[in-house]
């Protein structure tokens, strides 16, 4: 399984025990049929706002299909912004080249001139400057920004974090401008099938049960919610203790008085280390990271990982939820009272939507594979170059990854194209290339794809590849 290099966090949290209520047996109770209203048709229709589907939907609008983007909460970003994982990691790797680029990097820039986004200067990505690895060290944020060379040097890696709530607006300006249609406040129930083809989906509303009708559906759900309704091969295994195996509860505390935070951690290492158990033994978590945008000075950054294998489960993720809460609260008033600078601090947000890093996969038309990060040839349909920095001598010797468009596809069904965690990987391919950006690049290929499709009237698996590799080209993506 996973092994990571030196300097990233390999031992993540062990699954959490809890009681469960639900009932066991076989009983059911019988649904009516119905008629549902069809409220809307679109050529392509993506479901889930999150990185892949905003990415998904802007780009197949742009390339002239009719596209809606139905999304479950009021805002789009999924774990980007409601989920306050606002780092956008792995976008060059250690030897500084620029690997994620398209609607990726769009995003990024459209941010950065909204003063909404942090990263380092292009000429500091792979290089050993001290003073810039020196801030995102103190900043505890060394996983996301600092790696080591060949001669053991710390280098800096190009990753960027952003503004989540400038991002769920600037979101909602790049699908109005490609024109995008938004459903938000709707849940995607069902896929509507006839026979193994894609022909639209069911949504729950406040207003009801509607249809949706589509010619092509992109599943960017993150956890492949339409998956177990349509005849095609998953997979669900995850490994204890690894990161996709992880849910994700994410808080920030504002407020904080860094510079006497500071003084007092130089000033007095022993009395901060003997803090830090005291508030561990009482229940608390004392470690955080400093927020890096310049426009939000005292915040500071709590991303707690807690273990699980069924992230899919409303029970446990209630169970989660909850205990994750009282952790933060207690937490928080913990350092209020004991740790200097945070006297005048408060919990200013908490992520309204709990994280799930793994789950539901698809077995498609290509099946990626541990192997496939040692392959140093890209894919005959590569739509995507990751960088590869997390397995130390390894990425090393294999700083790229290539996925190709077969990824996406779902063998058994056609019309269904997948742009999320969701792609055909196992666990040990998608522990490394399941995060923000490359669900945006994965987003971006089966947008330009069911765009192509729909122009053709082809079945996505038929999607000619030097097509795709154009329009990819065509809107910034970085391939071979």
């Amino acid at each position: 399984m996973a092994k990571y290099g030196v300097g990233v966090v390999s031992k993540y949290d062990m699954p959490h025990e809890f009681e469960s209520k639900r009932l066991s047996g076989n009983r059911t109770v019988s649904e009516p049929a119905r008629e549902t209203t069809v409220v809307r048709e679109a050529d392509v229709i993506v479901v889930g706002g999150g990185p892949g589907g905003a990415a998904a939907a802007v780009t197949a609008a742009r390339n002239g299909a009719r596209t809606i983007l139905i999304e479950r909460y009021g805002h789009l970003g999924g774990m980007a912004t409601g989920g306050l994982v606002n780092i956008i990691p792995n976008l060059g790797n250690i030897y500084g080249e620029h690997c994620i680029g398209g609607f990726c990097q769009e995003f990024i820039d459209r941010l950065y001139a909204r003063h909404a986004a942090s990263f380092p200067e292009k000429r500091f990505w792979g290089s050993t400057d001290r003073e810039t690895v020196e801030k995102y060290v103190d900043a505890n944020m060394v996983h996301f920004y600092v790696r080591r060379n060949r001669d053991n040097e710390q280098v800096v890696l190009y990753t960027a974090v952003i503004d989540p709530e400038v991002g769920k607006d600037e979101l909602n300006i790049m699908c109005d401008e490609a024109g995008v249609e938004l459903m938000l406040h709707s849940w995607v129930v069902a896929p509507i099938l006839d026979g193994d083809t894609l022909k639209g989906v069911l949504v729950e509303t406040k207003s009801g049960r509607q249809a949706i009708l589509g010619k092509i559906v992109i599943d960017s759900t993150g956890d492949g919610d339409l998956l177990p309704q349509v005849p095609t091969e998953t997979a669900d295994d995850l490994l204890p203790g690894t990161r996709i195996a992880q849910f994700g509860y994410v808080y920030w505390i504002c407020g904080v008085d860094l510079e006497k935070y500071d003084a007092f951690a130089k000033s007095s290492p022993e009395k901060l280390e003997e803090i830090r158990k005291s508030i561990l033994a009482l229940g608390g978590l004392p470690f955080f990271s400093k927020g890096l945008l310049d426009n939000q000075r005292g915040v500071v950054w709590i991303h707690r990982l807690i273990g699980s294998v069924r992230q899919t489960d409303p029970e446990e993720m209630t169970y989660i939820d909850k205990m994750a809460r009282g952790t933060s609260v207690k937490t928080w008033e913990l350092l209020r009272d004991n740790m200097p600078g945070f006297e005048n601090s408060f919990i200013m947000l908490s992520a309204p939507q709990l994280g799930t890093s793994g789950g539901r996969r698809i077995v498609g038309e290509y099946y990626l594979t541990g192997e496939d990060m040692d392959r140093d040839e890209p894919f005959e349909d590569t739509v995507a170059v990751f960088a590869d920095n997390d397995r130390g001598d390894a990425s090393l010797d294999h700083p790229k990854t290539y996925v190709p468009y077969r990824a996406l596809v779902p063998k058994g069904t056609k019309g269904l194209l997948v742009a999320c965690r969701a792609f055909s990987a196992d666990i040990e391919f998608s522990e490394f290339f399941n995060l923000i950006p490359h669900c945006m690049c994965f987003g971006q290929a089966a947008g330009a794809a069911a765009a192509i499709a729909v122009r053709q009237g082809l079945d996505v698996k038929d999607v000619p590849y030097p097509e795709l590799r154009k329009l990819l080209l065509e809107g910034g993506a970085i391939l071979p």
